[in-house]
């Protein structure tokens, strides 16, 4: 393992300003949640739960979503692009905030020397390891794969792309971003038990799944412009 495979995972910094925007929205929904019907405290979710792994783990995810999203939004001016683009940072964006605002009121760091994906590794569920797509790439400080993420190259080639050939890089790098987010949102609905979490998560794997669709037919369409078919 490399002298980084222990370093905390850090948030972008551009993302962590954009999300402390959003948690002042959701900070009194996630303070209501702490009470059950009764007024009585519920236990909250601790410190190398499932609950504190996922926020942390799809909050790096959607991170490089909408930094992919915003990298395509300047490289090309095709609107149907550019409005599933906005869609996909707006949504993520928000999604984000919730999760930060979670461990903010569970008392617990953003970041973890925990690898990305322990979580699901250490529990009892009896789930198989998720399959990961051959461009996934170790979370920055460890060489644990997380599923769908974008490698570096990957990232240099959508900065530079512009066009048409960014539209189909994005959405190729995008599908295998969504494939491997819905993957850990039904792996977080097998093991979390915070009601939020588990709302959250089943919102992800239902808005991913239906956009995947949109996604793939989209780059069916550039791919057949891009080949002259």
């Amino acid at each position: 393992m490399s002298e980084n495979a222990t370093a905390p995972r850090r948030i972008p910094t551009a993302a962590v300003v954009i999300l402390v925007a959003a948690v002042v929205g959701v900070a009194g929904l996630v303070a209501g949640s702490a009470l059950t019907s009764g007024g009585e405290p519920v236990p909250q979710p601790a410190e190398g739960s499932a609950e504190a792994g996922f926020a942390r783990d799809m909050q790096a995810h959607h991170a490089q979503a909408v930094q992919m999203s915003t990298m395509v939004r300047d490289a090309t001016e095709d609107p149907e692009v550019r409005s599933l683009a906005l869609d996909i940072m707006l949504t993520q964006q928000q999604q984000a905030g919730q999760m930060y605002g979670w461990l903010e009121q569970w008392d617990m760091p953003q970041a973890s020397l925990a690898a990305p994906m322990q979580w699901m590794s250490e529990t009892d569920s009896g789930m198989g390891p998720i399959e990961h797509g051959a461009d996934a790439t170790a979370a920055p400080g460890s060489d644990t794969v997380m599923p769908g993420m974008a490698s570096d190259a990957d990232l240099g080639r959508l900065a530079d792309a512009g066009g048409v050939d960014a539209e189909v890089l994005y959405l190729r790098l995008m599908v295998a971003h969504h494939e491997g987010g819905v993957a850990m949102a039904q792996a977080a609905l097998d093991l979390v038990e915070d009601d939020d979490a588990r709302r959250l998560a089943q919102a992800i794997v239902s808005s991913q799944t239906a956009e995947l669709a949109v996604l793939n037919d989209m780059l069916d369409a550039r791919q057949a412009v891009s080949t002259g078919q």
